[in-house]
């Protein structure tokens, strides 16, 4: 047992380490506030729920945008450069968060946000991959999936002790430490070290990455996945839980951080676990927990109420965290074995615009769904997931052999 708990252990640059401690940091404000964006605007401000499943739509539309020159400046000029632009467009947006009070001012606000968002993810993410050897890059996504969660654990709990539909300035009170969290980040970044930019930078085009046909579809399914999955869980969860489950707010709190728990608990032996093995396998399993995941948030709804109903979804979330430690393996790290190097920042640009193009469809159509049949849209987006599942088998044929398994770590027993 000695021996196998070291094994867990990433051993990564300490440059990484440095970045994943203000991930942590950053995530805890993520924590603090996204379980309560929708309660937000439609317990607080009266916006109704399908307008406020378009203001988090839009925020993804923003940041679709933002991808692409996200992508495009890693390369030229540093991934961490435009990260630190990301935290600061983000520092302004959820500070003007508590002066929303109609629909047209959360739009704006949002769109400021994933302006923000949709630099922030592709540049941290080719940052990381830039500091970290290559035969540990899915110890490093995963340890980072672990750090970000812890986070949003600690952050949703806390959230859940200061947020009050009745009290509408305690979320003014989350805005502001979430605030505070991409300042603390951005003065951690000036201790990590500026990786040396590619030689062969400039001469990269968005036009080779479209043609790899592979990865396009690559990305189309881990898309599908988002629009189904995570989307559904992250932005409209809270408010099933709270309007058609009757959860109270401390008790949304938990169940929110109880996935990131189940994260943290699951994440460093599920990658252990998947060293060797073939990835796609890994992701088709991970699209049958998701489904598992979202009848279990179904059967919450319709046959219980309040504290039952709390304890039920308490468990669909983590099941739906041994899921995501199998994504968080897996699915960065296969981009980034499937990138040129000198065209890093782009494929995982498009590798971020499938969340972003998941969190339009999925806020956006399920917002709506949830508004007139809150009860249909879990088992819909179970049988959505099993045919995702089914995907990702057929794509493993059309994989480069090298990168279809899970590497080894240099040193390691294989």
């Amino acid at each position: 047992m000695r021996t196998y708990a070291r094994s867990l252990a990433p051993q990564l640059p300490r440059d990484v380490y440095i970045l994943q401690l203000g991930g942590l940091l950053n995530a805890f404000g993520n924590g603090v506030v996204i379980p309560f964006m929708i309660i937000y605007l439609h317990n607080v401000r009266g916006i109704p729920l399908g307008l406020a499943g378009l203001a988090a739509a839009l925020q993804s539309t923003a940041a679709l945008l933002s991808t692409f020159a996200a992508g495009t400046f890693s390369d030229r000029l540093g991934a961490k450069r435009v990260l630190l632009g990301a935290l600061a467009v983000m520092t302004v947006a959820f500070a003007l968060m508590p002066l929303i009070r109609t629909a047209w001012q959360a739009f704006a606000i949002y769109a400021v946000w994933g302006f923000g968002s949709g630099s922030f993810w592709p540049s941290q993410s080719t940052l990381l991959a830039w500091l970290t050897p290559a035969e540990r890059r899915s110890q490093a996504y995963a340890l980072q999936r672990l750090t970000m969660n812890l986070g949003v654990a600690v952050g949703g709990v806390a959230a859940g002790l200061i947020a009050s539909v009745a009290h509408p300035r305690s979320f003014a009170v989350l805005f502001f430490i979430d605030c505070a969290t991409f300042v603390v980040f951005a003065l951690v970044l000036t201790r990590v070290r500026t990786p040396e930019l590619h030689p062969e930078r400039a001469s990269g085009r968005w036009r080779e990455v479209a043609r790899d046909r592979v990865f396009l579809a690559y990305t189309c399914l881990n898309a599908a996945f988002m629009a189904s999955a995570i989307a559904l869980m992250v932005e409209l969860l809270p408010a099933f839980a709270k309007n058609v489950a009757r959860v109270n707010e401390r008790q949304v709190g938990i169940i929110f951080a109880l996935d990131s728990i189940g994260i943290v608990l699951f994440q460093l032996p599920i990658a252990k676990l998947l060293e060797g093995r073939r990835r796609m396998r890994g992701l088709a399993a991970m699209g049958v927990i998701w489904s598992i995941s979202l009848l279990l948030v179904w059967t919450a709804g319709k046959f219980t109420t309040a504290t039952a109903a709390a304890i039920v979804l308490c468990g669909a979330m983590l099941v739906f965290a041994l899921g995501e430690c199998l994504h968080g393996a897996i699915h960065a790290p296969l981009g980034v074995d499937l990138a040129p190097p000198r065209l890093l920042g782009r494929y995982l640009a498009l590798s971020s615009l499938s969340w972003q193009v998941g969190w339009i469809i999925g806020p956006a159509g399920g917002g709506f769904v949830l508004q007139h049949a809150p009860l249909v849209l879990w088992p819909a987006a179970a049988g959505a997931n099993l045919a995702c599942a089914a995907g990702a088998l057929l794509l493993e044929r059309r994989l480069p052999v090298h990168v279809r398994l899970t590497p080894f770590p240099a040193g390691s027993a294989g």
